[in-house]
């Protein structure tokens, strides 16, 4: 489970089997959420944000978290999804330590 950001308590990662369509798992203790983006002519035209069935949802504030730094870091998470799934490079973990406005 490659790991692409440490936010705020927040692990913000990709399962090492997941699938289409590009989405990320947010987890904070005990407690997941997903963010799947969607594109349109190579841009990203649509964020979802979801619960996991049989998971607790993400605290509040922790919600709130992860979906702004899934706004603000869209464009990258898509990038860093096609260096691990298609190009199979490593990916690093980058820590945030303040607060996405």
């Amino acid at each position: 489970m490659p790991v692409l950001y440490r936010y705020l308590g927040i692990e913000v990662l990709f399962f090492s089997n997941d699938h289409l369509p590009i989405h990320v798992h947010g987890v904070y203790q005990d407690c997941e959420s997903k963010a799947e983006i969607f594109m349109r002519d190579g841009k990203v035209h649509e964020i979802i944000f979801t619960e996991i069935k049989n998971a607790k949802s993400l605290p509040t504030q922790q919600q709130r978290d992860f979906e702004s730094l899934v706004r603000v870091k869209a464009d990258e998470i898509v990038q860093r999804w096609i260096e691990y799934f298609v190009l199979q490079k490593k990916i690093s973990s980058t820590t945030i330590t303040r607060r996405i406005k």
